[in-house]
């Protein structure tokens, strides 16, 4: 009898859990543009740097909390969203001198792997497209943070990602020489993406 009773209480309980949902160990991001941005340095006249930013990013990651491998970074930037503060700089810039807007609106990129490099730093290699060019680039990641509830009951995480691009390997190949032979705009430019992403509610069974 309690043998019979002991295997009614196992199937019970299989059953139960059965029933219930798996968690998701994936969850999706969307990029706050509000409170994100991605900045640049180069080097000017060979003796200071100039400092800018695009300001329209946008984009969704997709965080997987139990292989952090299958996790996956997708982000599109407004070309035309460069701002150095100095208006006739910016002109120049969205001219085809260096990201010509009209023709290459965005500067995208994609994730092609995901690697956790130390707890709470990742290494996302991925495709880098400027100018119509895509070459590969390896993001040094600090985050993302754990999530916090906003005053509006939204989950939020930020993450900052840091690299850098030689600007010849993406056709952006405008430069002045100096009298004294060096160049007005360095080769090498800095990049750092901050970004602040919200949670998307996970879809209910039958939506």
């Amino acid at each position: 009898m309690d043998h019979l009773l002991t295997r009614v209480i196992s199937i019970m309980a299989l059953a139960g859990a059965l029933s219930l949902p798996a968690s998701a160990a994936t969850s999706t991001w969307q990029i706050d543009p509000n409170h994100s941005a991605a900045q640049f340095a180069v080097r000017h006249l060979a003796i200071s740097t100039v400092r800018g930013a695009f300001t329209k990013v946008n984009g969704t990651i997709q965080l997987d909390d139990k292989d952090i491998s299958k996790s996956s970074v997708d982000v599109t930037i407004d070309a035309a969203s460069v701002d150095t503060r100095v208006p006739d700089r910016d002109k120049d810039l969205r001219s085809d001198h260096f990201f010509d807007v009209e023709k290459y609106p965005t500067l995208t990129f994609k994730s092609t792997k995901v690697e956790q490099a130390e707890p709470g730093k990742l290494k996302v290699t991925g495709d880098l497209t400027v100018r119509g060019v895509t070459k590969q680039v390896v993001l040094n990641v600090e985050g993302p943070t754990g999530a916090v509830k906003d005053p509006w009951g939204n989950q939020r995480a930020a993450a900052n990602a840091t690299t850098k691009i030689n600007r010849q390997d993406f056709g952006v190949k405008w430069n002045a020489t100096m009298d004294g032979g060096g160049l007005v705009v360095g080769d090498d430019v800095a990049i750092t993406i901050d970004v602040e992403m919200v949670q998307k509610p996970t879809a209910k069974p039958g939506n």
